[in-house]
């Protein structure tokens, strides 16, 4: 089976607020995980230790806050290399929406980069599994990440990627991102103006 999971969760897009009238706003904002909206400890099974990026809950706020919904797509391959289990990696979502609120779709991978499997990030699979789950397309879709994989499988999706860069991305992972931004505020303020039309006053 490689299938991403589809963590189950009570909310969805009905939960976003209404779109403010007049914008033309993204269908839908997805997420990384580790290094974007928590500090990337590697394997992190355990919920004690996730500690929130600056500015995490800021961003998320103001995405909902449009009337967009929220997601997450991570790669989780310490699944597949034995070192956390599917129960550790609900109870770090559950953490994660304790400090955050709640998401409307968390899509993951769970397999290892041996596999071949077509959702591990660069591939596209985690963020087409996610817009199927919300029901909304991919070419209206931003993905938010720290990393080339995320905004790599965002292009490979159709939809439109934005770097966060931090300490561990490559210069090559900058150079190459078709947007980059300098903290998750102004990653989510590019988001939000991604479908603004062309003569809009912004």
């Amino acid at each position: 089976m490689t299938r991403p999971w589809l963590l189950p969760t009570t909310h969805g897009p009905a939960d976003a607020r209404p779109a403010r009238p007049g914008r033309a706003l993204p269908a839908a904002v997805l997420f990384d995980r580790d290094g974007t909206l928590v500090a990337d400890v590697p394997y992190n099974g355990d919920p004690a230790r996730v500690a929130l990026m600056p500015g995490a809950r800021e961003a998320v706020d103001a995405v909902r806050a449009a009337g967009v919904p929220v997601g997450v797509v991570t790669n989780q391959s310490g699944v597949a290399r034995g070192l956390l289990t599917r129960r550790q990696v609900e109870d770090v979502r559950l953490r994660v929406e304790e400090l955050l609120g709640p998401f409307a779709v968390w899509a993951v991978c769970p397999h290892g980069p041996e596999e071949g499997c077509s959702c591990r990030k660069p591939a596209p699979g985690l963020v087409l599994a996610a817009c199927r789950g919300l029901a909304v397309p991919p070419e209206r879709t931003v993905v938010i990440g720290d990393i080339g994989a995320d905004v790599a499988a965002a292009r490979a999706a159709g939809a439109r990627g934005v770097l966060v860069p931090t300490v561990l991305t490559r210069p090559e992972e900058i150079t190459e991102a078709d947007a980059t931004a300098y903290d998750l505020r102004e990653a989510v303020r590019l988001a939000l103006d991604s479908a603004v039309p062309a003569g809009e006053a912004r």
